[in-house]
């Protein structure tokens, strides 16, 4: 679309830091009241398909702001700093005369810092970025720590009740894993709270019409076979759209989306000519009347988060591959969710051999090369299908779809490099410092 049909919009993109994507009311959660997060989806786009490239913070929010999958950008396991190399959104935005900024949470190193205009750690000084911003057109990226680990207790008011929460099939149901999540909850909703002062302060300027808010989280929530896999647990985020000037009230949708297009559908949309160095593409029809279409497949990937993995997937509206490189150790866990009531109550159900099937699945080993799920019927992913002889066609066309895109992406090899745990993946305790890799410090090269 050409600049003369509209005003350019100022950019609010808001990011969730550890989020489930069902973990608020306009998502279907009929515990947890999040209603400036709802009233976003009720004055926009509800995407209800919407998927991460990877489910852990650091590398997700580069390949969101590169439009590149973590593996091509260089920074694919936790805590990398971004390559001097890169370009992210606001470096591309200042061409339209963009002003940009960037709150509290950063996590792309300094050169990703510095691509931006302004920053402040502190949620609370939005208004001083207006008032910096003046006429310019914005863009803001707000990184939140909500609902992020480690929890205290009453940092909102009127906490969540324990048993007013939803207990995944893959968690143990007792007053401990009721209480994680009730914590949990009740962080998720103080960073509702402080949308709505976002909110407020845009209405009261007069330019909540024109600014564009992009609602969504960096991976999925920091719960035992969650965060840090590719299970939709763990890469399925929610995705809503407001701009009242543009997008109608109250719309939905269930295409198969990917977060890698976001940057791309946002230029395009400003009218900035398209990086070759994109991997994503713009999303036809999320800004204008003619129906929105999705992807056919979605790719993610798991690669060092306190314990090391190379786990790549590709899922379409039905069906997800998962494939494992390493199977002869269990499922790594975030060292976070290691010291989690969820994960010791897993644990201490396991010492008693009273795991369920479902729970169970997190202490699998060997696990298989390849894992498939039908997600219609199997939502949480616990019935690995990969040998059921009624599925082989499906399987054998998903292995070349993600095999074709491992090339096409110039994926490295999991032989090429391997990387320490410093988490026991047996239960869940720190072993060692978090420690760049060696090939960063240019000891070994990584192919």
């Amino acid at each position: 679309m050409s600049e003369d049909i509209y005003q350019t919009p100022n950019i609010l993109i808001l990011v969730a830091d550890d989020a489930g994507w069902e973990d608020f009311g306009c998502y279907g959660n009929p515990y947890i009241k999040t209603p400036n997060v709802d009233y976003l989806a009720q004055n926009g786009l509800k995407a209800t398909n919407a998927h991460l490239t990877i489910a852990q913070c650091s590398p997700s929010r580069i390949s969101i702001l590169t439009g590149k999958y973590p593996h091509a950008t260089g920074a694919e396991d936790l805590h990398m700093p971004m390559p001097d190399s890169l370009d992210i959104l606001p470096k591309f935005l200042k061409k339209k005369g963009y002003y940009s900024g960037i709150l509290k949470k950063i996590h792309l190193g300094n050169h990703g810092k510095n691509q931006f205009d302004w920053y402040h750690k502190d949620l609370n000084t939005f208004k001083d970025f207006l008032n910096t911003s003046a006429t310019k057109p914005f863009f803001m990226w707000v990184g939140f720590t909500d609902p992020h680990r480690p929890y205290k207790m009453n940092v909102i008011e009127k906490p969540q009740s324990t048993t007013q929460v939803i207990v995944p099939p893959y968690l143990v149901d007792n007053e401990d894993t009721r209480k994680d999540l009730a914590n949990y909850y009740n962080y998720i909703r103080r960073m509702d709270a402080q949308i709505g002062v976002y909110l407020k302060e845009l209405k009261s300027r007069k330019l909540l019409d024109n600014t564009l808010i992009i609602f969504l989280s960096d991976n999925g929530a920091p719960f035992p076979r969650a965060k840090g896999t590719v299970y939709d647990a763990g890469i399925k985020t929610p995705l809503i759209l407001s701009w009242p000037a543009r997008i109608p009230s109250a719309m939905q949708t269930d295409e198969l989306l990917s977060v890698i297009d976001l940057a791309p559908t946002l230029l395009d949309l400003v009218g900035i000519p398209q990086s070759n160095k994109f991997q994503g593409k713009p999303i036809p029809g999320l800004f204008s009347e003619a129906p929105i279409r999705g992807r056919i497949h979605v790719f993610s990937e798991r690669n060092w988060h306190n314990s090391d993995e190379h786990i790549r997937s590709v899922r379409t509206k039905k069906y997800k591959l998962i494939k494992n490189a390493y199977i002869n150790l269990p499922l790594g866990t975030a060292s976070d969710i290691g010291r989690s009531l969820s994960f010791k109550s897993l644990l201490e159900a396991k010492e008693k051999d009273s795991l369920t099937h479902a729970q169970s699945r997190m202490f699998e080993v060997p696990r298989t090369e390849f894992e498939f799920y039908d997600i219609n019927n199997d939502p949480y992913e616990v019935n690995n299908l990969i040998n059921d002889p009624n599925f082989q066609q499906v399987i054998v066309a998903l292995k070349a779809e993600l095999q074709k895109w491992i090339d096409q992406t110039e994926d490295f090899s999991p032989k090429t490099r391997r990387r320490p745990d410093n988490v026991d993946r047996f239960t869940g305790e720190v072993i060692d410092k978090i420690r760049l890799p060696d090939w960063i410090e240019g000891t070994v090269t990584k192919n």
